[in-house]
């Protein structure tokens, strides 16, 4: 079965960019460009890594990020922003956020670290 990846980033296209090139890699591949439908899904189906973006209206990722962690331990959570500062990578780490990327992240780093959360 292909590893479950989820994006949620409130710009549509980062979602869309992310989807196609996972998918070419063989992952199953969900976006949302809020949060609150994503947690709802997350709590349907399990998924393998969940990539969210830092600042969005209503939930943002920080507190994706902890809703995560203590739900669904297992799961792994990569952040990225266009708002990259080091309280908020410090704030992330200590929330055992698994990678930190400012935006645009480079999708290539972003895959390297998909497989590194699944211990590939």
């Amino acid at each position: 079965m292909s590893p479950r990846i989820m994006v949620i980033d409130d710009e549509k296209i980062v979602g869309d960019m992310a989807k196609m090139s996972l998918e070419q890699e063989g992952y199953a591949v969900e976006t949302f460009t809020s949060a609150e439908p994503a947690l709802e899904r997350l709590a349907q189906e399990k998924f393998d890594v969940v990539v969210t973006d830092l600042k969005m209206k209503g939930i943002d990722g920080m507190e994706v990020l902890r809703t995560v962690k203590r739900l669904y331990p297992e799961t792994k959570v990569i952040m990225i922003t266009a708002f990259a500062n080091l309280d908020a990578a410090i704030e992330a780490l200590r929330a055992e956020v698994h990678d930190f990327f400012p935006k645009p992240v480079k999708i290539k780093e972003l895959k390297t670290s998909i497989q590194r959360a699944l211990g590939k």
